[in-house]
């Protein structure tokens, strides 16, 4: 038996079909249903893996009552359960810890301090799982997007609005943007079938590459054409210019925006 939380979500969709096509138990849990969830699930010694990617991943949300209850308190929850049964875990962090800073802490909204707050706790206890592993999602795009709005990926929305008038917006001066884009099925891929040990990870591709590289994409996919718009004033100085992931994951091959466009 598999325990996948955000089982609704783009990620979690992809880990439930993987499952599903594995013929796995899964127990779904869900916003709305994982309270009851806390208080009424007690098959612990029948689980397996415990996949947590549910949360509220809106960067823009300023509710800290919410987000620390999904987020901080329900991930601390399952790690409890987690070291009490020895079962293996697997949870989506987020590079917004970085911030503008690659590589150190810099969390710049209440979503990317709750990761931050999660991940500190796991380091505190992380030699009383049995395993244990957090990835720090990069600029995940691809298929199952439609739901997700504006916290769509440049990928998705781009296609979109080629789809929908023949041309695509984009800031002037987004060739100097640069961003690790890693594909959803590689997600899947890597937190499944990794051996390493317990431990927070990078999960990106390590080889970013700019807005303006992904919008020719787009446009040559769809043949359409690119309105170039200046660059807003309130996003000056809070636009990350360049992320990319510390390589972790050997000769693994990631697909690339180039190619899931192709």
């Amino acid at each position: 038996m598999i325990i996948l939380t955000g089982a609704d979500g783009f990620i979690g969709k992809k880990f439930l079909k993987r499952f599903e096509e594995e013929g796995k138990v899964v127990v779904k849990v869900e916003k709305n249903n994982s309270w009851h969830f806390r208080q009424s699930f007690y098959k612990w010694q029948d689980v397996e893996l415990i996949i947590h990617q549910g949360a509220i991943s809106d960067t823009t949300c300023t509710n800290l009552k919410a987000i620390n209850h999904f987020n901080v308190e329900f991930t601390e929850w399952l790690c409890d359960k987690a070291i009490r049964y020895q079962i293996p875990m697997k949870y989506a962090s987020s590079a917004s810890v970085y911030g503008n800073q690659q590589g150190i802490i810099n969390p710049l909204n209440y979503y990317a301090i709750s990761k931050v707050i999660s991940d500190y706790w796991v380091q505190d206890h992380i030699d009383e799982f049995k395993l244990i592993q957090g990835f720090r999602y990069f600029n995940v795009y691809g298929d199952g997007e439609e739901d997700k709005g504006d916290q769509a990926s440049p990928v998705s929305k781009f296609s979109k609005q080629i789809e929908d008038t023949g041309k695509l917006k984009l800031f002037e001066g987004s060739d100097k943007f640069l961003r690790d884009f890693i594909c959803v099925d590689d997600i899947v891929n890597v937190v499944l079938d990794n051996d390493k040990p317990s431990g927070i990870y990078d999960l990106g591709t390590s080889n970013p590459i700019s807005f303006q590289k992904v919008a020719d994409c787009v446009v040559k996919k769809y043949n359409g054409e690119i309105e170039y718009v200046p660059f807003p004033d309130h996003l000056k100085g809070k636009y990350q210019d360049y992320t990319c992931a510390v390589p972790e994951w050997g000769d693994y091959s990631f697909i690339t925006v180039e190619e899931y466009l192709s």
